[in-house]
């Protein structure tokens, strides 16, 4: 359904635009109907410039994305098959409208012929299918609901739709440890009805709770992905390595893990044979299983951080 071909996204910087940053460099993977696939990496690694080029909101330098063959093209079309939800729901509502106002903006632009009543069913449906009570949200001003409650309804507003890929960038970093629960479980129950979702997140124990695959980022680019639980079971790269030794532990003190500085990948001196013939690392990803790759110019030369 959703396919990254090498996806390169270039911002030019400085003045008159006379320098250039490479935020995402070479990505590809994919999102099947009915699937949650994980997209995970530290702050400034590209996890949410890969959510905004899927959905539309930022052009792609080079490569492909897809949804079902075809491009992204933003418009009703398009955004009727794939939504996106992000971390901060009160940036999603105009605090001087009640918030069923998204429903409305909905019906709008793509149910103008829907009677009133009709509508109305459909909003309650969808409300109560993110495990909310109509007479408790509907009506209500934004200040007046919680983060969660938010949430869900941004959720419920895109099932209202032929919805096929949900893009969820950090939709649970605001909200209490029980509410996360609930609209990570809403997301396992939407999966089941064939919707893709791609889960951007930075919180490696919430990227393990639902997703079959998991693909995780540094510097713009994949440094390992393939099956959940190989990819966190039997992590191959150093990256990966340190970000699962910096999950606090009840039961242990936290320690800060020893900086990723062994890997060819991250040597940015590596030359000759090693790299590129540019001099930068080889970034090409390696079988390290069956669906796990890892990049690594040469992953034996790669000791635990």
């Amino acid at each position: 359904m959703l396919r990254l071909d090498n996806v390169t996204k270039v911002y030019r910087t400085g003045t008159f635009g006379g320098r250039t940053v490479t935020a995402v460099g070479g990505v590809s993977f994919d999102v099947l109907p009915g699937e949650v696939v994980s997209l995970i990496g530290e702050s400034g690694s590209g996890k949410s410039t890969i959510g905004r080029m899927i959905l539309g909101l930022t052009s792609v330098t080079s490569g492909a994305i897809t949804v079902d063959g075809s491009p992204v093209r933003p418009g009703k079309d398009y955004y009727r098959a794939v939504q996106g939800v992000f971390q901060d729901p009160f940036s999603c509502y105009n605090p001087v409208f009640k918030a069923d106002r998204v429903f409305t903006l909905i019906k709008e632009s793509y149910f103008p012929r829907v009677s009133a009543a009709e509508w109305t069913e459909r909003v309650d449906a969808a409300v109560r299918d993110v495990r909310l009570n109509p007479g408790e949200v509907l009506g209500k001003y934004p200040h007046q609901l919680s983060g969660g409650q938010l949430q869900r309804m941004l959720i419920a507003r895109a099932l209202l739709l032929d919805l096929k890929l949900l893009v969820a960038d950090e939709i649970t970093s605001m909200l209490d440890a029980s509410t996360r629960i609930d609209v990570l479980n809403l997301l396992a129950e939407l999966k089941t009805r064939g919707l893709g979702v791609l889960y951007v997140t930075h919180d490696l124990s919430l990227g393990t709770y639902l997703a079959e695959r998991t693909v995780v980022l540094r510097g713009g680019a994949v440094v390992e992905m393939g099956p959940t639980d190989q990819v966190f079971g039997d992590p191959r790269h150093p990256y990966t390595r340190a970000l699962l030794a910096a999950v606090p532990r009840l039961n242990a003190p936290w320690e800060d893990p020893s900086p990723v500085t062994s890997c060819l990948y991250h040597d940015s001196g590596a030359a000759g044979g090693d790299g590129r013939s540019d001099g930068r690392p080889d970034r090409r990803l390696v079988e390290a299983g069956p669906g796990h790759l890892v990049a690594c110019a040469r992953l034996a030369d790669c000791p635990p951080p």
